[in-house]
């Protein structure tokens, strides 16, 4: 898909500042290890911005390519979520059910409760695990990669969700063998709420999640290089990863430390997020792979409250409920991995942005997006 590109102060932007994007990627490339760099950014549904530095492919050579297909991990949750709400504008089921009434597998869960000194016990969940904690990553679950739960390790040690030739259902199935972290509703904690929410949209749909998302989503929007998987004749043009490995599979401080350090060599992700031959690899959380030019796509039909193009996707109430901040005042700043992140809340599956002083970050209170672990990232400001 080609991109126009106009004017930045035709849309009120300033040229001059604009031409300090590029530059500034090209210092991270040059300086931090990073392979290539794409950034993109419109305005009144114009683009204004659009380059690209660095290579595809360090070793050959290649040079990033404006369409460029990229491992999106989780800058998936945001579509899934998307997706899920066009059947909650259909009736199909309601925030606040228990998830347990469309995946029974929920039905009996326990909490994992104690410390490494005194030892470790599970006791009943208090409460069930609702649709719409599972939104709020406030359901109880955790990721393998994190550290402040001994469930993390648990699920680590099993290596769940490495095997890419594991159907959605059966992944599933395996997270609600293992207890919760917490209680549900009492704690913000990134997790696999996100895939549990993917596989509710295979229940109710009666349809594969592969088959929902280009039916309700690419299609309409035109997102011709955002799938699960990418076609043969698109294979020259996948950027090749560069960094620790899988972060997936690691705990969250040797990542880091890996990266903080310029560990950032060429990394094989094919087996837990392959691009071709794994007809069963649809997953909530992360797992779609996309173009900057699709991406915007579905950003830029967010921004226009739930349309584009004359496409409809959502309601523009829907939307806007979907990035309202949905927790409480009890359990904000949430945190990842103990970071807090201050001046956000957090909706339906993305971040939103409620008092720019407090985040340090020059944004504008409602601006909404999420990011994913190959250093992808998405912002919208209504």
């Amino acid at each position: 898909m080609s991109i126009n590109v106009t004017e930045p102060s035709a849309v009120g932007f300033s040229t001059e500042r604009l031409a300090r994007i590029q530059p500034a990627m090209q210092r991270y490339v040059d300086n931090l290890g990073f392979g290539g760099i794409c950034t993109l950014l419109a305005r009144r549904g114009q683009v204004v911005h659009f380059a690209q530095v660095g290579q595809q492919d360090r070793e050959s050579g290649t040079p990033l390519p404006a369409d460029a297909i990229y491992r999106i991990y989780s800058m998936t949750k945001p579509i899934i979520c998307t997706a899920l709400m066009t059947l909650h504008e259909e009736g199909r089921f309601q925030l606040f059910e228990p998830v347990a009434k469309y995946l029974p597998a929920f039905a009996k869960m326990s909490v994992l409760t104690g410390n490494a000194e005194a030892g470790y016990t599970e006791v009943d969940a208090v409460r069930p695990m609702t649709i719409h904690q599972l939104f709020t990553h406030t359901s109880g679950l955790t990721y393998g990669f994190l550290e402040d739960t001994p469930v993390s390790k648990m699920y680590l040690d099993a290596k769940l969700m490495q095997d890419a030739d594991q159907t959605l259902e059966s992944v599933i199935d395996d997270i609600a063998r293992f207890p919760l972290a917490y209680q549900p509703g009492e704690r913000w904690h990134y997790s696999v709420s996100i895939d549990v929410l993917a596989h509710l949209i295979e229940v109710l749909s009666g349809q594969p999640l592969r088959d929902f998302l280009q039916a309700r989503l690419f299609g309409p929007l035109g997102m011709a290089d955002t799938a699960f998987e990418v076609a043969p004749e698109k294979q020259n043009r996948l950027a090749t990863m560069y960094g620790h490995p899988d972060v997936l599979y690691h705990q969250f401080s040797t990542f880091l430390q890996a990266w903080t350090t310029g560990d950032n060599g060429r990394r094989d992700v094919s087996d837990g997020y392959p691009a071709s031959g794994a007809p069963n690899f649809a997953r909530g959380g992360h797992g779609l792979f996309s173009t900057a030019a699709d991406y915007l796509r579905f950003a830029q039909m967010l921004l226009n409250r739930g349309q584009l193009d004359g496409a409809r996707i959502l309601g523009r109430k829907t939307v806007e409920f979907m990035h309202a901040n949905h927790l409480p005042p009890a359990l904000l700043p949430y945190e990842l991995n103990k970071i807090p992140s201050l001046g956000y809340g957090f909706g339906l599956g993305s971040r939103v942005l409620l008092d720019a002083p407090a985040s340090a970050v020059p944004g504008s209170p409602g601006e909404f997006g999420w990011a994913g672990a190959a250093k992808t990232y998405y912002w919208v400001d209504p």
